[in-house]
């Protein structure tokens, strides 16, 4: 049987568009169900300035209020070198910093041009972390799409991976449609030449956006292409808040469900990630997105379950 792995990204991407300041005890409730669920790798939150993120301001009463999670890697997302020292200090080594591939959405998303990300991720690395401790992810934002450069390039972000693999290889790198603009094709072809450049060297993720109904058929597009761990969201929460116009996350309970279908094992627990659905959902001001909220339950579990 064919394996895939899913991030759940629901306590941070899910989360942070989301107005009303969710209780930290009910972000922690939340990540205990989706644990419980099976997920092995989430991201419980960011170490962001709360100024520009508010939702993130009780990130460090969060992972302390956590405790351990056995079998979970609990990633946390970070601006910069100076978000990465923040979760250092937290106890949280396993880290995503976000780099965008058109200057105009990183000069949107956290105020300077790639070049100088890159630059900051170089200084990180190499001073901040140079024995190695961290494990680190680059989500490479606007793959795809930019909300004010339009189409990006592919060799842009080829040549944005190249230069960070200079740096340090066996990085792990998620091909972000940031916008939810990318179409299968596109997201075929990407993740099939990173995969043939730097696939000896990097591992890669895919992360997606449901804006243009396109998110589901985009990850069948880079499984296709050979690459096998996906973002989802649980309820498909989601968007940033820097991509005006993105809308949710693919609803990670959409994606279990027809991989449960097509006999490609998640280790997901439908039923049980259903309940930790319904906390996500239930969130004030939360917009949940998963056709398979609106199913009959005993249909859906009982589908997924022929396969």
């Amino acid at each position: 049987m064919d394996s895939v792995e899913l991030v759940e990204v629901g306590p941070r991407d899910g989360l942070q568009n989301i107005k009303a300041l969710v209780p930290t005890a009910i972000k922690i409730k939340l990540i205990h169900a989706l644990a419980d669920a099976g997920f092995k790798r989430m991201e419980i939150g960011s170490f962001v300035s709360p100024k520009a993120i508010p939702q993130m301001q009780d990130m460090d009463a969060v992972v302390k209020g956590l405790g351990p999670l056995p079998g979970v890697r609990a990633m946390a997302l970070v601006p910069n070198s100076k978000g990465a020292r923040r979760a250092f200090a937290a106890g949280v080594m396993d880290l995503e910093m976000v780099i965008s591939m058109t200057d105009g959405h990183n000069n949107s998303n956290v105020g300077r041009p790639t070049a100088e990300s890159i630059a900051d991720l170089a200084y990180l690395l190499q001073e901040v972390d140079p024995d190695g401790k961290l494990t680190l992810r680059i989500g490479l934002a606007t793959s795809f799409h930019c909300p004010f450069e339009g189409l990006t390039p592919e060799r842009t972000v080829l040549g944005n991976i190249e230069k960070i693999l200079a740096i340090r290889p066996g990085l792990e790198f998620a091909l972000s449609d940031t916008t939810g603009m990318a179409i299968p094709n596109k997201v075929k072809s990407l993740a099939t030449q990173a995969l043939a450049e730097f696939g000896d060297r990097a591992s890669f993720i895919f992360h997606g956006h449901d804006t243009s109904g396109f998110g589901v058929a985009n990850i069948l597009a880079a499984m296709d292409a050979g690459i096998r761990s996906f973002d989802t969201s649980v309820a498909g929460l989601g968007g940033c808040p820097y991509a005006p116009g993105a809308s949710g996350n693919i609803p990670s309970e959409d994606i279990v469900y027809l991989f449960d279908r097509m006999g490609v094992a998640t280790g997901i627990d439908l039923e049980k990630l259903m309940a930790a659905s319904e906390i996500a959902a239930s969130l004030e001001g939360a917009l949940p997105a998963s056709h398979v909220r609106a199913m009959p339950l005993a249909n859906a579990l009982a589908l997924s379950r022929a396969a």
